[in-house]
C-alpha cells in the first residue's frame, strides 16, 4: 500500500493578508495614475509637444494629451471606491496594456522616443518602462484574483 503525503505549499497568504493586499495594490495603482496624471496636467504644454513628436499618434496629440490624464484620474477614482474596485483593477490593467503596447510599437517604429510619463518615471529606459508596466499589470491581476478568492470564500461561508 502506498502512502501519499500531501504537503502544504511553502508560501501561503494569511486570510488577513488576502484581504489587505488587494487594498494595498489598489492604493499603489492609484498613486501611480494620480502622480502621472498630475505631472501631465501641470506641464501640459511639454506633454503635448512630446506627443506631437511621435509619428504614429501626432495627428491625435491634442486629444490624447487630455484624454490620458482624464482616464488615469477616472481609473483612480474607480480604484478608490470599494464598490467599483474590481472594475477599476480591470480598467487599470487595460490601460497599462495599452500603454505597454504603445511603448513597444514606439520602440519598433519611432526613431526618437520622447518619454512623456511625468515625474521620476521619465528616468526609466524604454525596456525598464516595459518591465515596470508588466510588474504593475501582474500586481493588478494578483489583486483581482485575491478579490475573487475573497468573494468566493464569503459565499461559501453563507
Amino acid at each position: 500500500m502506498d502512502i501519499i503525503i500531501l504537503r502544504k505549499p511553502n508560501f501561503q497568504f494569511s486570510e488577513t493578508t488576502k484581504v489587505r493586499l488587494p487594498i494595498l495594490i489598489r492604493l499603489v495603482c492609484i498613486f501611480l495614475f494620480v502622480y502621472t496624471a498630475h505631472a501631465k496636467i501641470v506641464d501640459h504644454d511639454r506633454f503635448l509637444k512630446g506627443l506631437t513628436r511621435v509619428h504614429i499618434i501626432n495627428g491625435y496629440a491634442l486629444y490624447i494629451s487630455w484624454l490620458v490624464p482624464i482616464i488615469e484620474i477616472i481609473v483612480s477614482l474607480l480604484l478608490l471606491i470599494p464598490q467599483t474596485a474590481k472594475q477599476g483593477l480591470i480598467a487599470f490593467i487595460g490601460v497599462m496594456i495599452l500603454f505597454t503596447g504603445y511603448i513597444l510599437s514606439a520602440m519598433i517604429w519611432e526613431p526618437v522616443l520622447p518619454c512623456l510619463c511625468g515625474g521620476a518615471i521619465e528616468k526609466l529606459s524604454w525596456s525598464q518602462h516595459v518591465w515596470f508596466n508588466l510588474a504593475f499589470i501582474l500586481l493588478a491581476i494578483l489583486a483581482l484574483r485575491l478579490i475573487n478568492f475573497i468573494n468566493i470564500f464569503k459565499k461559501q461561508q453563507k
